[in-house]
């Protein structure tokens, strides 16, 4: 089969378009037949070398975590899912033709195999961030940089739990944000200025990394009410970096029970073929993204 890998860390070059020998299903797990793989930070924060709390990564390794695709293997012990099923889920080199997913669900009726794949590691992070910041139904959340994917998802899960947002994202993406259910404003000069004329803030998510850890600490009153997934340095602030992951099946089972009661949709910017993959990774490290991009196989 063909997969994307990289030998050695480094820039979105290092990225290959190898030959390899086929995954197959251990115990509690399945392969499938990928149709599109989501691409997140993570992918090439790992690509870099970066430490993030998960597993030494042994090199050379494949790249990627969400896929959407069909059932081709069900391994030992595996309930609830045949070949030939349309699934949606968490695995490992998931920028390939063939993938194993420790973690799916069945993807729900209307979805495209794009738009699944861009769901399971942002609906996890989103659920996860919203615990762990501890914002209750009424309060105020404060969500730099709320446009991406896992923006997109903090966005509506947090109104559907009766929670005020607001968001900063580019002047592009204001309409997008409102579109939400967000209070939408622009980041850049005077930012602070016009968070707080739009109230008061009980808690902040930090999902762009640029560099306003200290702005949103200001801005809650307090560390312990702000949390990061991109800023490294964070807990220099005495603010909590979330970078480790919560239970996946856990969050697939939510994310299709949103889909399904129509509370939950994140668009698809921009796809890319397996033979792009370094483009994809470019694309998302510049950030500005409006919802998610995938690579298709």
């Amino acid at each position: 089969m063909r997969k994307v890998s990289f030998a050695e860390f480094g820039g979105p070059d290092v990225l290959q378009l190898i030959d390899a020998e086929e995954p197959h299903a251990g115990p509690g797990r399945i392969r499938i037949a990928v149709r599109a793989a989501g691409v997140n930070p993570v992918d090439w924060r790992v690509r870099e070398g970066q430490v993030l709390g998960a597993h030494p990564i042994e090199l050379p390794s494949g790249v990627g975590l969400d896929a959407a695709g069909v059932v081709d293997e069900v391994g030992e012990g595996v309930t609830g899912v045949e070949v030939g099923d349309r699934v949606f889920g968490e695995g490992s080199s998931t920028y390939a033709e063939f993938a194993v997913l420790g973690a799916w669900a069945r993807m729900p009726e209307g979805l495209s195999f794009e738009e699944a794949a861009g769901y399971p590691s942002v609906v996890e992070t989103a659920l996860r961030v919203i615990r762990e910041v501890g914002v209750r139904p009424g309060q105020t959340l404060l969500v730099s940089g709320a446009s991406g994917g896992v923006g997109s998802a903090v966005l509506q899960i947090a109104r559907d739990r009766g929670i005020r947002v607001i968001g900063t994202a580019g002047a592009a993406n204001q309409e997008y944000l409102r579109d939400l259910g967000a209070v939408a404003t622009t980041y850049g000069e005077g930012w602070v200025e016009r968070v707080r004329r739009l109230g008061e803030v009980d808690a902040a998510l930090d999902l762009a990394g640029s560099g306003v850890i200290r702005e949103l600490v200001e801005l809650t009153g307090a560390p312990e009410k702000v949390v990061s997934i991109a800023d490294l340095g964070a807990p220099e602030f005495g603010v909590r970096f979330s970078g480790v992951a919560g239970s996946v099946p856990v969050a697939l089972a939510e994310a299709v029970d949103l889909i399904v009661r129509g509370k939950l949709h994140i668009p698809v910017e921009k796809s890319y073929a397996l033979t792009e993959a370094a483009a994809a990774h470019v694309d998302s490290q510049a950030g500005h993204t409006r919802g998610r991009r995938v690579v298709v196989i």
